[in-house]
């Protein structure tokens, strides 16, 4: 059978989910034996970078499932897995998926502090994770009985795995968790529907080229990574997923893989921009997919300047030099971004255009008291879908808040111009109300220094009301050749709004290590506004 006429089927299955698409493929013996699943270590006895067809990967997540059903777990049981792998993490997601537990994926990056909080407020059953993460997370300080502290030894016998739990739509499938720019992640609860709605939708469209072979660079534990997982087993796809995804380690990649496509968060281009991209060859890449928060114009154009695409001309389809940026604006709540538009070598609608809805959701403007907004007026974004999470796992005060007449109130501050289109400001703890109607919007400012200055590789603003008076300190990251010696204070303060630029105290160069970021690369605002008050920033 095809693999257009394998998604064709899938789309007509109303009992696939997020939880059953392995076992699923398996049962009806569909795609089995094509090479699919690559990952940059082991697993098992495949090595790194040999990739695995279906049938294998079914018969490890099998032999995981055993071993995890010998701990004693078993379903509804909420179980806390923090895997440094990628291979771990999916393997180990699959096989809880299996017996119809509720895996609550962690990021190995999490700070040490803030995992064991996370950890001691989901009330586990139990802990599966590595040696490494064991020693810092005992149940002392976690209240978690730590179930498996190393990964290895989780292989039983496949074939005295249980039968594969019977999925229902509304049944919990994962437990993610939020970026935590502002303190402790959120514990964001998924169903088996939910999380696997937008790839119901897609299958029902030709498939997108470039995602015929895809590098993940998406933290595997994030609701994004099982996504891609999901969607590669259903697309029939080729898929590599990374374990870290630092630039460099995501350029070597595209350089030994040859992906058609690369799918990762906003901070993930910045970080490949970073590098001499003629260095690297780029030249398979179709497809550069991006979720999470939107990207900035400055790296989109420079990852479209390289690559090929295919496109329709005169003549009929041709290779033409340049590849496809599709933008958007994501979350672990929303399940999927709800927004999309695409940016090629000769697009030119940026200034944070985050695109239109999506088919599968709708969006509107809220203002303070609830209203929904005109077109062209700034408030904030509440989007309804059938990919939005159920909540908040063990925090129903924080699950009712961010709800408001069926929408899911993201703490971003929109607009939406009359074609529909929708522009992203801010998140609305990060901006600052000057009075008199004006406001400072830091990633809309961002976007105005790195537009105007072409020796800024990325820039942060800090804006902290100080009593009566706004100070805004830059925080600039240069190109590897830039003068950092040269002060950059006249060109900044010309490229933001005059209102903005009346409150920059400072402009200050500083290396990567100065901005705090979370595990899946975003800055911690609330860190550096902190430090901003106490005078840390230089």
């Amino acid at each position: 059978m095809s693999a257009k006429s394998i998604r064709a089927r899938l789309a007509e299955n109303q009992d696939l989910g997020a939880g059953n698409v392995l076992t699923t493929l398996a049962e009806l013996d569909l795609g089995l034996d094509t090479p699919q699943l690559t990952f940059d270590t082991a697993a098992g006895q495949i090595p790194a970078w040999q990739p695995l067809t279906l049938r294998q990967l079914h018969e490890l997540v099998a032999a995981r499932t055993t071993a995890l059903h010998e701990l004693g777990i078993r379903r509804r049981d909420p179980v806390a897995v923090v895997a440094p792998t990628a291979v771990d993490t999916a393997l180990t997601f699959l096989a809880l998926a299996r017996i119809g537990a509720i895996p609550a994926l962690i990021n190995p990056s999490l700070a040490p502090e803030l995992a064991v909080k996370f950890i001691g407020r989901l009330k586990a059953v139990g802990l599966i994770t590595d040696p490494e993460h064991a020693a810092f997370l005992p149940e002392s300080a976690t209240g978690v009985p730590v179930l498996s502290g190393d990964f290895g030894p989780l292989m039983g016998d496949p074939a005295a795995a249980p039968a594969p739990y019977r999925w229902f739509p509304t049944d919990p499938v994962a437990i993610t968790h939020s970026s935590g720019t502002t303190g402790l992640p959120k514990a964001v609860v998924h169903s088996h529907q939910s999380l696997y709605a937008a790839i119901r939708y897609r299958l029902s469209l030709p498939r997108p080229q470039g995602t015929e072979r895809m590098l993940s660079a998406l933290p595997c534990p994030h609701a994004a990574g099982l996504i891609i997982l999901n969607l590669a087993m259903s697309y029939g796809s080729e898929l590599a997923m990374l374990s870290q995804q630092t630039g460099p380690g995501v350029l070597a990649a595209i350089d030994s893989w040859r992906p058609r496509s690369v799918v990762g968060f906003s901070t993930t281009w910045p970080d490949l921009v970073k590098a001499d991209l003629s260095k690297h060859d780029l030249s398979t890449v179709a497809l550069w997919w991006n979720t999470g928060d939107c990207a900035h114009e400055a790296h989109i154009r420079r990852l479209v300047a390289c690559g090929n695409r295919q496109t329709v001309t005169r003549a009929g389809r041709e290779q033409v030099p340049g590849s496809v940026f599709v933008d958007g604006l994501g979350s672990s709540e929303m399940g999927h971004s709800h927004f999309f538009i695409a940016h090629t070598p000769q697009t030119s609608q940026y200034n944070r255009c985050i695109g239109k809805v999506h088919s599968f959701a709708d969006a509107k403007v809220f203002g303070p008291d609830g209203r929904e907004l005109p077109h062209g007026e700034v408030g904030e974004l509440g989007t309804k879908s059938t990919t939005l999470s159920l909540g908040y796992w063990n925090d129903s005060a924080s699950t009712y808040r961010t709800r408001y007449g069926g929408y899911f109130l993201t703490g971003d501050l929109v607009y939406r111009d009359e074609e529909g289109y929708f522009y992203h400001l801010d998140r609305r703890l990060d901006s600052v109300d000057l009075g008199d109607g004006k406001f400072i919007y830091t990633s809309a400012s961002e976007e105005r220094i790195l537009a105007a200055c072409p020796d800024v590789l990325d820039c942060t603003i800090v804006a902290v009301r100080d009593g009566d008076s706004v100070h805004t300190d830059v925080l600039l990251q240069l190109e590897a050749d830039a003068d950092a010696a040269a002060d950059r204070t006249k060109e900044v303060r010309g490229a933001l709004e005059a209102h903005v630029a009346a409150t920059v105290r400072q402009v200050i160069v500083v290396d990567d290590a100065k901005v705090p970021l979370t595990p899946t690369g975003k800055v911690r605002k609330f860190v550096l506004r902190q430090r901003h008050l106490e005078g840390a920033l230089q």
